[in-house]
């Protein structure tokens, strides 16, 4: 699978299988994992898709997309991306890139000359690919205690605080200051946010349209971008529990004895919030996978081969991936396995992946031409919870 177009006949296979269960190890697994978590109640619902070799090789949807009226998760359920976001917005930079149009290099106030933040009294240059690889001084408030300076200021995660726009959240984070000069280090952080900016000032273009421009387009997508095409296909947002809770307008959901992260699931409704370009967009399980598979074939007419194959190399030397530990790398738009016997993983090296704090997670494996999507509605469960170890699991076990 070379093309857009293969790669959106992925994501029609998927939709086909449905009703065509998987036969094998590896799919009883699959399908155990899948039931007990509903069963006991970790997860409202999720659709797990798996490709293998540019084929479909497991597909299946299944739990509430909306518990309250009764409506079932099916394949073409639309949910909040969180940072779902962020490859595809990294492939739409690097596209820029190839263009001629960005400069991995540029600094930042080519585009955005107002954004100085500053760290003991300096403002040093940051450049796009320090905002790329997230090891521009930035940070996230959920990152932060309660009294960081990302929640003094109200900084947006990119899920939170609807109506913010870009110009203030901008000015925040200018006013937060640097955690740590450019380039000394990896924080996961708003970087993606001031790349979208910056994606804005390039192209004269609003960012939805950019991703509408260079991702969607070519990869034939209907319903991923920052407005919600079917109000009627999407998921409600919960939050772990037993049974997991309806989030309401703002929920603020426990994380690594931090401040917590925060979500407020109507801003994806709210035209006046700046379009996120870490957390911010919507869409299907079906075109994420699809994007996926774009990427881990040569570009999908995104990108091109070379620089698909950027996205999943190690971009960050030696620096560690704190949300990570030992044995990762960061590429572009995701985390890079480099030793698995440091991390305590069972995937293969080079494995390239991520998730979504709206409870989803992926991983790409090169090695074994595999791409693995777990999508729920359930945080962060279905990120970094038991039902996301376990589907990655099922699959390793296969290999």
């Amino acid at each position: 699978m070379s093309d857009a177009g293969s790669a959106t006949g992925i994501r029609e296979r998927e939709i086909e299988a449905m009703t065509r269960p998987l036969d094998g190890e590896v799919g009883h697994r699959l399908d155990e994992v899948f039931d007990r978590a509903l069963a006991e109640q970790r997860i409202v619902g999720a659709v797990v898709l798996v490709a293998e070799g540019g084929r479909s090789a497991y597909a299946r949807a299944g739990g509430m997309a909306d518990r309250t009226a009764g409506r079932p998760v099916a394949f073409d359920t639309i949910f909040r991306l969180a940072s779902l976001t962020k490859p595809m917005v990294t492939a739409a930079a690097l596209a820029l890139i190839e263009d001629g149009v960005l400069g991995f290099e540029d600094p930042v106030t080519r585009w955005l000359p107002d954004f100085k933040p500053a760290m003991g009294g300096e403002a040093p240059t940051i450049t796009i690919r320090q905002l790329l690889t997230h090891t521009a001084g930035l940070s996230y408030g959920f990152m932060q205690p309660d009294d960081g300076p990302y929640l003094r200021l109200g900084v947006s995660d990119g899920m939170d605080r609807p109506g913010l726009g870009f110009e203030a959240q901008l000015g925040r984070i200018v006013e937060a200051g640097l955690t740590y000069p450019p380039g000394g280090a990896w924080l996961y952080s708003v970087s993606m946010d001031v790349l979208g900016a910056v994606l804005e000032q390039a192209t004269g273009k609003s960012l939805a349209q950019v991703m509408a421009d260079r991702v969607a387009a070519p990869m034939g997508m209907r319903d991923t971008g920052f407005a919600v095409t079917d109000p009627a296909r999407l998921a409600v947002a919960y939050a772990d529990g037993t049974p997991p809770v309806e989030m309401g307008e703002t929920c603020t959901v426990p994380f690594a004895e931090l401040s917590g992260i925060r979500f407020a699931p109507g801003r994806a409704f709210d035209a006046g919030s700046f379009p996120s370009g870490g957390a911010g967009m919507v869409g299907t399980a079906g075109e994420f996978l699809a994007f996926l598979e774009a990427i881990r074939t040569g570009g999908g007419g995104i990108v091109g081969n070379d620089m698909a194959a950027e996205m999943i190399r190690n971009q960050t030397g030696d620096l560690p991936i704190v949300t990570n530990g030992p044995g990762f790398g960061f590429g572009f738009g995701g985390a890079v396995l480099l030793d698995p016997a440091a991390a305590g993983s069972g995937h293969s090296p080079g494995v390239w992946l991520w998730g979504g704090v709206y409870g989803h997670s992926w991983f790409v494996d090169p090695a074994r031409q595999l791409s693995v999507l777990v999508m729920t509605n359930t945080a962060i469960e279905g990120m970094t919870g038991a039902f996301a170890t376990e589907v990655a699991g099922a699959v390793q076990a296969g290999g």
